[in-house]
């Protein structure tokens, strides 16, 4: 059996509010911008790739990837950028990856497949340790109608909105694959 296309999404829509209202994924890091780093670690694991940003559209579209910006107004928060992407991939699976994880795995989609596979989930979410990381998740297309009814109904907590989902969780042993770099202070300390 051939398996299923999957759309790569990277999470660029916020606001970056704990790095002083720069935009995160538009930071230099190592000699490019740090969105350039998650999109060159994702691009080799997915069939297409999309860019969900609300601010600096042009600069995120001169990366080479159609840029989606989110359908729910006001900066709503990853599950918006989801939305937004569930909304344009044409993939029955989408995977998502925020911009500012410039060391996200090789293997991460690989690694979601499989148990999305294997238990018949709704959704694949990364974990190390106790810890989950929700922004990193293999999702299926068929989730964007509750999401919609979610998001309408005024639902931002990812927690809440998984709640009604079947969640695979897939442990990984490396935290550093999955650090954000949120503040001008982590950025630094990865430099």
């Amino acid at each position: 059996m051939q398996s299923e296309q999957i759309t790569g999404l990277i999470l660029a829509g916020g606001l970056g509010r704990r790095m002083g209202g720069r935009d995160k994924g538009l930071q230099p890091f190592r000699g490019k911008p740090m969105a350039v780093w998650s999109l060159e670690r994702l691009v080799p694991q997915v069939d297409a790739l999309l860019i969900n940003a609300n601010q600096n559209l042009e600069q995120y579209a001169a990366f080479g990837y159609p840029v989606v910006p989110d359908r729910i107004a006001g900066f709503a928060g990853p599950l918006a950028g989801l939305h937004t992407g569930l909304l344009a991939c044409e993939t029955p699976l989408l995977v998502t990856a925020p911009c500012d994880s410039p060391f996200l795995p090789g293997d991460l989609v690989a690694r979601l497949r499989t148990a999305l596979e294997a238990a018949g989930a709704d959704l694949a979410v990364a974990k190390t340790g106790y810890r989950s990381h929700p922004v990193f998740s293999l999702v299926r297309r068929e989730v964007l109608d509750g999401l919609t009814t979610f998001l309408e109904a005024g639902g931002r907590k990812v927690d809440a909105w998984y709640a009604a989902l079947k969640v695979a969780e897939v442990p990984f042993e490396d935290e550093r694959a999955f650090a954000n770099i949120n503040t001008l202070e982590e950025l630094r300390a990865y430099l």
